[in-house]
């Protein structure tokens, strides 16, 4: 399915027979194709019912499985969640959604100036649950593309959840250089190798894949990522997300998983994220009015709402539009830094009720996570 784009980049092939672009209006950095992988294990929260669950502390918490099951839906309205089979790794779905991608935008593979991939885990096999970065993912992706290219640069950018975002951000900044044409960016995890299953945030996560195109053009009007922010606070949040041990102390195997301060994380982000979001649509130009769509990570569904609400009310806004912000995370969980393109490439081909874009169209996308780290871009549609 060809996504319709309007590029206006043209080349010339100087002496040295490199070519350099026609500078007919500003480089901008546009998003020419999307591709998602959605793993096909559906997994419900009944999946969840004989799990044994411990606090922080080590003591098993006193009420029943399906008790903690709905109260844990109430607050993130997952209901279900996605798991990658046991043949895959975080490459392999990479390369999928990576694939999808250049299909959808019919890029020519060996044109790619960069292949960024975010994640955070590597590649973990069902059979040895150690994270494996070596080569790197990004270079495993450029591998199962069969990319011959030499110039076609690989690299990995772990950042937490918002690492695809911050993806973009360095396409960005290589395209405007003049020194890029084109980029994939990628983010995929497979974060179900990774979780505790005697932990309630277990449900949270998911894995997937998701991926975008982007390319330099020229547009004397701002198109495409017209601005971005991002931030960093670890000098006191570091370690509100983190690598460890089972909280069930009997726990037989020596591996880590995710853990968090979740309430504490919640509050981070409720305070941070949307002053974050309101300095990029100011850094921009644009007011909160001009806005057609939030795109934000699919953390948790009542973190989402709330912090939606607070970006209005920083504009001394109390009613938040119909179908402002599109959501995912009732049926594909918490992939962590694969939920945001997996989100866009979702809307930008029609497949949410409710969600359209059309040219012209201003929109944030932004994330949270681990870091603690926290990023937004403003998007203008071609």
């Amino acid at each position: 399915m060809l996504l319709r784009f309007n590029l206006h980049t043209f080349y010339n092939t100087n002496e040295k027979g490199l070519e350099t672009r026609v500078m007919n209006g500003r480089i901008h950095t546009a998003i020419t194709g999307t591709g998602c992988y959605i793993p096909t294990e559906r997994i419900f929260n009944s999946y969840f019912l004989d799990h044994e669950f411990y606090d922080e502390g080590g003591q098993r918490i006193d009420r029943t499985a399906q008790e903690i099951i709905e109260k844990f839906e109430a607050i993130t309205e997952i209901k279900e969640r996605r798991y990658v089979t046991d043949d895959l790794v975080t490459s392999d779905i990479a390369f999928l959604a990576a694939k999808d991608a250049l299909d959808s935008s019919g890029t020519d593979k060996e044109s790619l100036d960069h292949i960024i991939v975010g994640h955070n885990l590597g590649d973990i096999t069902m059979d040895n649950r150690r994270s494996d970065f070596v080569p790197s993912v990004a270079s495993r992706v450029k591998h199962l593309l069969r990319i011959r290219n030499p110039a076609t640069v690989p690299y990995d950018l772990p950042f937490g959840c918002p690492g695809w975002l911050q993806g973009m951000i360095h396409a960005d900044y290589f395209l405007k250089s003049g020194d890029a044409k084109r980029a994939l960016v990628i983010g995929a995890e497979t974060v179900s190798r990774a979780s505790d299953p005697h932990d309630r945030d277990t449900m949270l996560f998911a894995d997937g894949a998701g991926a975008t195109v982007v390319e330099a053009v020229t547009s004397e009007t701002p198109v495409g990522i017209i601005s971005h922010c991002t931030r960093s606070d670890t000098y006191e949040h570091a370690y509100m997300l983190w690598m460890g041990k089972s909280y069930n102390r009997n726990y037989q195997k020596n591996d880590l998983h995710i853990k968090m301060h979740g309430h504490k994380l919640y509050e981070y982000a409720l305070r941070t994220v949307p002053r974050v979001v309101k300095e990029c649509i100011t850094k921009a130009g644009l007011t909160l009015t001009d806005i057609s769509k939030v795109f934000m990570h699919q953390a948790n569904a009542k973190m989402d709402d709330a912090i939606l609400r607070r970006l209005f009310k920083l504009y001394d806004v109390n009613e938040v539009p119909p179908y402002m912000m599109p959501m995912t995370i009732s049926w594909l969980g918490n992939s962590s830094v694969a939920t945001l393109p997996t989100l866009l490439d979702l809307t930008f081909k029609h497949k949410l009720e409710n969600h359209r874009l059309t040219s012209g169209d201003a929109i944030v996308i932004t994330s949270v996570g681990a870091g603690m780290n926290i990023n937004a871009v403003v998007y203008r549609m071609l």
